[in-house]
C-alpha cells in the first residue's frame, strides 16, 4: 500500500529543521496530493488562538475562499468541536457542509492534537466519490502524530 512508502518521507519531512514549520506542512501538502491519486485537495487549518475558529494553514490544491471556519460549521468546524476523524463519503448527503468546489465529492478530516488538545487538522477533498479507508484514517492519524511533534 503507498501509504507504507509515505510514512518514512512524512517523518524525513517532519524533522528538516532547516525549513520552517509551515515549509514543511506544505510538503506534507505536496507529498500526499502527488502520491494519492484521490487526494485533490490537501490543506491544514488550525485554531485561531483562544478564538472558536479555524485559519487556513498550508495547503495544495485549488484556491480556497474558506480561509476562516468558525467551530461547528462545515466538516472542519464539525471536528474542531467532536475531536474525531470525520469521515464524508458524499458531500452532497451533508447538510452541513461547506462546499469549495463542484467537483468535490468526498471529504476526510482528522484533528491534530498537541498535548491532549486538539489545534488543528488535516482536511482533504476528493473529487472522487467514496474513496477514504479506514487505512487513509490510521494514515492520516500517524501523519497528524508527526506533525504534532512540530507544533
Amino acid at each position: 500500500m503507498i501509504f507504507e512508502t509515505l510514512k518514512p518521507q512524512i517523518e524525513t519531512i517532519v524533522f528538516q529543521t532547516e525549513k520552517t514549520i509551515n515549509e514543511r506542512l506544505l510538503n506534507i501538502c505536496e507529498l500526499l496530493e502527488k502520491h494519492v491519486a484521490y487526494y485533490n485537495w490537501v490543506g491544514f487549518y488550525f485554531r485561531n488562538g483562544l478564538k472558536e475558529e479555524l485559519l487556513l494553514g498550508p495547503y495544495v490544491g485549488e484556491p480556497t475562499d474558506h480561509t476562516v471556519i468558525p467551530f461547528g460549521k462545515g466538516i472542519c468546524g464539525q471536528v474542531a468541536v467532536s475531536n474525531k476523524n470525520f469521515v464524508v463519503p458524499d458531500v452532497s448527503a451533508q447538510d452541513n457542509y461547506i462546499a469549495c468546489s463542484i467537483t468535490v465529492k468526498a471529504e476526510i478530516v482528522v484533528p491534530v492534537f498537541v498535548n491532549g488538545e486538539n489545534i488543528g487538522q488535516i482536511d482533504i477533498d476528493s473529487n472522487t466519490p467514496d474513496p477514504f479507508t479506514k487505512e487513509d484514517e490510521r494514515f492520516l492519524e500517524f501523519v497528524c502524530a508527526e506533525v504534532a511533534k512540530i507544533l
